[in-house]
């Protein structure tokens, strides 16, 4: 059995390959990526499907790189291994998964026999893994009515794009009234109200933002990879 590591830290990478050979004592070789692109490079190259994959890399990033190997190879097995229990990886990987695919996402602060727990479901027994954090933004988090649904989420990525309303009511097939009735709820549900000062006047968007990034609902590798569908989206419009 084959593995493919895609890991750019390299004192995270040998911890990672000698918890492989503990958890799996049927690797036979271990291939090293330093980051997402040769990551997908290697996975092509030599047909793994098994592979542990980071989220936060600076050449290509682990949802990316997925993406990616997935497409042309959708009964792969990866398990994600991050520092970040971001809703914006949560909601990127649920994008992007084949149907019936084994996945997995541990956290880099999990034990070391969590870890080998989850290399050995996902990458041998085709199990889907995730911790407890990562369980609960995929549930919603604790509060329901504070939860994100999927026309919120992708109004506010257009909205950090720089998209005006009716522009984003466009691309997303909605109503401009639609549109606007979904920012309120996002400066409702990311607690945009709550910080209002009357002796203050705060632009309702911009603070919209802020909460978005300060509460990790997006970051930088949602945003890049919005940024590409959005320059896509555009070139057909034109």
């Amino acid at each position: 059995m084959k593995v493919l590591l895609v890991e750019d830290d390299q004192f995270h990478a040998t911890f990672l390959q000698d918890a492989l050979s503990e958890a799996l004592p049927e690797v036979t070789e271990i291939i090293h990526a330093a980051d997402g692109a040769v990551g997908e490079e290697e996975a092509r190259q030599s047909g793994l499907e098994a592979i542990v994959m980071d989220l936060q890399m600076e050449r290509r990033n682990g949802i990316e790189a997925a993406r990616t190997i997935w497409s042309e190879r959708p009964q792969t097995r990866i398990l994600f291994w991050s520092n970040y229990a971001d809703e914006a990886y949560v909601r990127g990987i649920a994008r992007i998964v084949p149907d019936d695919s084994a996945y997995g996402y541990v956290l880099k602060t999990a034990s070391r026999d969590r870890l080998k727990l989850a290399l050995r479901a996902v990458l041998l027994e085709g199990q889907i893994m995730v911790d407890r954090e990562i369980h609960r933004l995929q549930k919603g988090g604790a509060s329901p009515r504070n939860r994100l649904d999927d026309s919120e989420f992708a109004v506010l990525v257009d909205l950090a794009l720089g998209l005006q309303d009716k522009l984003i009511a466009e691309r997303r097939g909605m109503s401009l009234r639609t549109v606007q009735n979904r920012l309120l709820s996002l400066y409702e549900k990311l607690g945009v109200y709550s910080e209002m000062d009357e002796s203050v006047t705060l632009n309702k968007r911009v603070r919209t933002l802020n909460r978005a990034l300060a509460t990790r609902t997006i970051n930088i590798e949602t945003l890049e990879a919005a940024q590409r569908d959005l320059d896509t989206w555009l070139a057909g419009r034109r």
